[in-house]
């Protein structure tokens, strides 16, 4: 079946009691069992819950895995990935990332004796000389954010495989209806599901996707273990919003790139950062790697912060908040929200400058979008 048919059906079957076309939501924190030891599949929500079981394999279809996971956020599902890894062990990471799980692995992962090595995405050769005898595990985001650059999946991959490494892809910015990492040799895919897979701004939620067994069993142990699950009800929203995923997507990366033309060329933009854009360095790989672009934008506004002040306070429709990937459109400060966690100098040093703002484009029609941002650029 093609993506838009799976998104629709795989691990959402009627209900066999009731024939509901719709998937329930079990609101129970436990279920009877038959006798001491036997159950019907279930025990206890944490473990398991039917809705979130639907959730869980409607995600490893999108994701072209065998084995899926819901969290309770993205970096819930990111924790859990990072306690495969024990005292001693190190990290490799590009060094355009989200900021929050650069404070992960800074303020919490350190704590448990782990290292982490960031590398220059731009000098991709250097995630080989950066191996360790005590690396295990590479991170990466592609699309990264906020700066939008590519990075070869396949070329990670194969420095992995050679040297017996986790390879690990965060694959929210684009979801797996334009890009899906394990085809192209990552072990595992990691989401936040707040972002587009729910794509309604209305839940928070994370997912891990793996077709490695071995690797399962052990995350299917620390999301028990842990207990960062999903509630039944965002379980839910996820799936309501993985139905028109394909749609929104196509909307989403229409308006983006409709957009994308028109900042290019606009006199007050500095730089414009849109893999889908000729102009953009690594077009031909993104081009390569996956099916289409998506939604998000980032820009460099010329005069520096005072500027960037005047932009945000003047758009209408593009509303000034945190996250990304809902229907409607926001605006990012990068250096104040979504990386904060990054000390001044280090953000610099990544090239998340104090003039840089990231769009999330929604899919409100691409003509009312244009004229706020050019109501937002007047001088």
């Amino acid at each position: 079946m093609e993506f838009e048919t799976r998104a629709i059906h795989d691990g959402q079957e009627p209900d066999s009691k009731t024939g509901a076309v719709i998937v329930p939501i079990y609101l129970t924190s436990t279920y009877q069992q038959e006798a001491i030891g036997q159950h019907k599949g279930y025990e206890y929500s944490r473990t398991g819950n039917p809705t979130r079981t639907a959730l869980e394999e409607s995600l490893a279809s999108l994701e072209g895995g065998k084995y899926g996971l819901a969290f309770a956020s993205g970096l819930s599902a990111t924790t859990t990935v990072l306690n495969l890894l024990k005292s001693g062990d190190h990290i490799i990471a590009g060094d355009d990332l989200y900021g929050g799980t650069y404070r992960l692995l800074e303020k919490v992962v350190s704590n448990w004796g782990i290292t982490t090595t960031y590398v220059d995405i731009d000098e991709i050769t250097n995630f080989s000389s950066a191996i360790q005898a005590n690396t295990k595990l590479i991170w990466i985001e592609t699309p990264t954010n906020p700066l939008l650059k590519i990075i070869d999946i396949e070329f990670i991959a194969n420095i992995a495989k050679q040297n017996n490494l986790i390879l690990v892809v965060d694959n929210t910015f684009v979801s797996p209806y334009f890009q899906r990492p394990l085809e192209l040799g990552a072990d595992i895919v990691v989401h936040s599901t707040t972002k587009y897979l729910a794509g309604h701004s209305d839940i928070i939620g994370g997912a891990v996707v793996t077709s490695n067994e071995e690797l399962y069993s052990q995350l299917k142990f620390y999301q028990n273990a842990i207990g960062a699950v999903p509630s039944p009800f965002d379980s839910w929203l996820v799936l309501r919003g993985i139905k028109t995923l394909a749609i929104r997507m196509r909307e989403h990366e229409k308006n983006a790139l409709y957009l994308a033309y028109f900042l290019e060329k606009h006199p007050k933009i500095e730089k414009i950062y849109y893999p889908g854009l000729p102009t953009h360095e690594h077009h031909q790989l993104a081009k390569s790697q996956m099916s289409g672009f998506g939604g998000m934008i980032s820009l460099e506004i010329k005069g520096g912060f005072t500027e960037v002040e005047k932009f945000a306070s003047r758009l209408k429709l593009f509303l000034l908040a945190e996250s990304l990937g809902g229907v409607e459109s926001l605006l990012c400060y990068p250096a104040k929200m979504t990386h904060g966690a990054l000390p001044e100098t280090e953000r610099l040093k990544r090239g998340i400058k104090d003039n840089l703002l990231r769009l999330s484009v929604g899919i409100e029609n691409p003509q009312d979008l244009k004229q706020d941002l050019e109501n937002a650029l007047v001088n």
